[in-house]
């Protein structure tokens, strides 16, 4: 079964995206799907925050709101300010490891080529950016290979020099009063920024880089989403799969079975439950081993799901026994599936890291033209009669037995 705090928070997700953020987020045990929902805990209680603290900007910055994916905002921000502000390249740079590093994010750039790319990473402390964070000021240099000269360590300017730009202004990403990251306007002219250029930073800072920030948390929280959809799905997978065959478990089949049967009811059609038996498997387990026992039971049901309709189900019991349910499913229709997996068993030798190995099934059926008033066990038992009937007379045959 699905755990329920998946669902949960599937639904606090989508609540989230509407803007709702004090929604109850379980937590539970602690295991994979609680700590999914620890960082989703998290992340709503950031966005709550944060997003309260978000005012619209004027005019131009207006634009930058209406995006919602990060990328999507800084193209916006690279498309919009061109008419105030000279540059021909956008960067931005997030902190990481708390603080300690900072990490190309993106990039636009009017050069042939982009040399500082997204994942470019340096250490922040005692280089020239963590003044700029203690400070909170935007930062010009408006010759950048003087200062290349100057300062030949700096890879990243060595970088942005190869890309043609010769001036920059370096302005910190401060929202709610910390610190995450940094936005690089260059210029391919010298002595393109200057106290105008600040002034206006300083003045859409603070609303920008909540906005910057708003967006990066949205991203997150659509990966979160995703991740959460992942795990959904994994656990349904888990729930209901055999692990070694991948076919339904007993559980999933029995289920599955039931849901035929109501149906074959509610249209009075018949269905039919097929048992199959791997012939002298324990044999094979005892003489050449488990692993390679294995392999033939992958092979056989690899070999009676070629034989199935699109419809059919095929579920492992356990062990060596197997169930299809054939819905519409009537005694010609039973016969010639179950000749048809028989015969695909017996056709050829299965191939494992022991040799070729001879392998034949047995199947047993239950043909039900009228389910009304009858249970699973009644109609199992009937395939398992049928079964026990085509390993008495010999195996490596199929029996049909009908249902009254």
């Amino acid at each position: 079964m699905t755990d329920p705090r998946v669902e949960r928070y599937r639904q606090a997700t989508e609540a989230m995206q509407e803007g709702q953020f004090d929604v109850p987020i379980p937590i539970g045990e602690p295991d994979e799907v609680s700590r999914l929902g620890v960082a989703l805990k998290r992340l709503a209680e950031t966005l709550e925050t944060r997003t309260e603290q978000a005012a619209r900007l004027a005019a131009i910055t207006e634009k930058v709101n209406q995006g919602l994916v990060l990328e999507d905002v800084l193209d916006l921000v690279y498309e919009s300010f061109r008419s105030l502000f000279p540059y021909d390249r956008i960067g931005l740079s997030l902190m990481a490891q708390e603080g300690h590093i900072v990490r190309a994010h993106w990039a636009r750039s009017e050069a042939r080529e982009i040399k500082l790319r997204a994942g470019y990473a340096a250490t922040l402390g005692g280089s020239s950016l963590e003044k700029i964070i203690k400070t909170g000021q935007p930062r010009i240099l408006n010759d950048l290979e003087d200062y290349l000269e100057k300062h030949p360590q700096s890879d990243s300017t060595r970088k942005i020099v190869a890309e043609g730009m010769r001036s920059s202004l370096t302005c910190p990403l401060i929202a709610l009063g910390k610190p995450f990251g940094f936005l690089f306007f260059s210029s391919m002219e010298k002595n393109a920024y200057n106290e105008v250029h600040q002034g206006f930073f300083r003045e859409i800072a603070g609303q920008l880089s909540v906005i910057l920030e708003k967006s990066r948390l949205y991203q997150d929280l659509l990966t979160a989403t995703e991740r959460l959809q992942e795990a959904k799905v994994a656990l349904e997978h888990q729930a209901t799969r055999d692990s070694l065959t991948e076919l339904w478990n007993r559980r999933s089949v029995l289920d599955l079975l039931k849901r035929e049967m109501a149906r074959a009811s509610r249209e009075e059609r018949p269905l039919t439950a097929v048992m199959v038996d791997i012939d002298h498997f324990k044999r094979i387990n005892d003489e050449v081993g488990h692993l390679v026992g294995d392999e033939v039971l992958r092979e056989l049901t690899r070999r009676v799901g070629s034989c199935l309709r699109s419809a059919d189900i095929l579920g492992r019991l356990g062990g060596e026994e197997f169930l299809i349910v054939l819905y519409p499913g009537d005694e010609q229709t039973a016969w010639e599936v179950m000749e048809r997996a028989r015969e695909a068993c017996a056709a050829r030798p299965v191939k494992t890291e022991n040799g070729e190995l001879v392998v034949t099934v047995s199947l047993g059926a239950a043909v039900v033209d009228r389910v009304n008033g009858l249970d699973i066990p009644t109609v199992l038992r009937s395939a398992d009669s049928a079964l026990y009937r085509a390993k008495n007379e010999g195996r490596n045959r199929s029996i049909i037995e009908s249902v009254a």
